[in-house]
């Protein structure tokens, strides 16, 4: 991008006369990570305009992430580097668009795709500016990397830690690289879980703050999001954990209020979203209850195509449409409680209805999953994880899904 080649220019110099002088290469870090993703998703009752029955791909991915040191003084230089390559190996035109691999104009996926991002730095005391490649990952966007490579926006971004339990950040985003594609993009909208295709922006302004007390068993949050000429959106969050004899309690509560923004290129967006998910922890159990509800004339917005922090919202359904309302019950378990370190499993339902459908009858849906996941925990091939997910998700208002994945994942450390 233009913004890198420009830095180069400016910073290259200093930083190369610099660097050896202290910790830019002394505190540098870098990772390999291959990543093995497998995706089917069965859709047993169509709902709209697409009539593809199944999405369904296999891909192989590598993750290379390089992060600087700072040259030394009172105010440091960094420079921090993503790699990430796709490569195909099983798809075709008649189940694409799993979010794994791109998509052609004949409706096929590409063998390969890769992209290189950099983002320069500098820090002064505890205040931090990044130019370039960014994975933001913040109540108004979230970092949802739950597919073979992961997503970056393209920006400027300042984060500050000069107060004690206080985090600062704020940030301006240009454009953004899709999970599935290597090349920039304008950011688009999705509400609930349809994408608004018609209406593009060119930036994305956030600026929000957590304060962590208590000895950091609670945090408060305020963040404003905006998404240039489509909407606007506030979200308030408390999060605490209280520990009670042999129990961890636990609570994570959020109040999201959207509106349309500027040119309103979607026209009126008015969505107010709250969620809660209380916990308890004994030993290798946690469990969760979590209730969800939207309000307003719209669904709740969103990047495309991220999750969010709801705490009903899985990767499958987003239980975020118009009016909804949704229960979720979930179970944890760490099997190192039984001797068996690695392997964890998490059974999760939820349930949702009241959902304005627009077609004169009360939405509802609800799903299940299964996820089961074990790192190796030694010999030959310690540190591989292997991960499992089943879904069953039914609704009367949109396409009824069976999915399943299969993830490995291994990571080298490289320096």
């Amino acid at each position: 991008m233009n913004t890198q080649r420009i830095w180069l220019s400016l910073l290259g110099m200093p930083l190369a006369a610099t660097a050896a002088e202290g910790g830019f290469f002394a505190n540098s870090t870098a990772t390999l990570q291959a990543r093995n993703y497998y995706f089917s998703r069965d859709f047993s009752d169509i709902v709209g305009a697409n009539k593809q029955s199944k999405a369904q791909e296999w891909g192989q991915g590598f993750i290379l992430a390089y992060k600087s040191g700072y040259t030394p003084g009172p105010v440091g230089f960094g420079l921090d580097a993503l790699g990430t390559l796709g490569l195909k190996l099983d798809s075709s035109p008649d189940r694409t668009n799993t979010g794994l691999l791109p998509l052609k104009g004949d409706g096929s996926a590409p063998d390969d795709y890769s992209r290189l991002g950099l983002t320069f730095k500098a820090k002064l005391s505890k205040t931090e500016l990044k130019v370039g490649e960014l994975q933001p990952n913040l109540p108004v966007l979230a970092f949802s990397d739950i597919r073979l490579l992961p997503p970056s926006y393209q920006g400027v971004s300042v984060s500050s830690g000069e107060i004690a339990g206080l985090t600062l950040q704020a940030g301006h985003l240009t454009t953004t690289s899709l999970r599935n594609e290597a090349g920039d993009e304008k950011m688009i909208a999705m509400l609930g879980h349809v994408p608004q295709r018609g209406a593009e922006s060119d930036g994305f302004n956030y600026v929000g703050g957590d304060y962590a007390f208590n000895t950091n068993r609670t945090s408060v949050s305020y963040w404003h999001g905006q998404l240039k000429d489509i909407y606007r959106q506030d979200f308030v969050g408390l999060k605490h954990s209280q520990p009670m004899g042999n129990w961890i309690l636990g609570a994570n509560l959020g109040y999201y209020d959207a509106r349309e923004d500027g040119d309103k290129l979607l026209g009126k967006i008015d969505n107010q979203a709250f969620f809660s998910l209380l916990s308890a922890k004994h030993g290798g159990h946690i469990f969760y209850i979590g209730y969800q509800a939207m309000y307003g004339d719209s669904a709740f917005p969103r990047v495309f195509a991220n999750i969010s922090p709801l705490g009903n919202e899985v990767p499958t359904y987003e239980f975020a449409y118009t009016d909804e309302r949704s229960w979720q019950a979930r179970y944890d378990y760490d099997f190192a409680a039984l001797g068996i370190p690695g392997l964890t499993t998490t059974v999760r339902y939820i349930t949702g209805n009241n959902v304005t459908t627009g077609a004169g009858y009360e939405g509802k849906d609800r799903e299940r999953d299964l996820d089961i996941g074990y790192v190796v925990q030694s010999g030959t091939l310690s540190g591989l994880g292997i991960r499992v997910r089943n879904v069953m998700a039914r609704s009367n208002y949109r396409s009824d899904i069976d999915e399943n994945r299969l993830i490995l994942s291994y990571t080298w450390k490289l320096l």
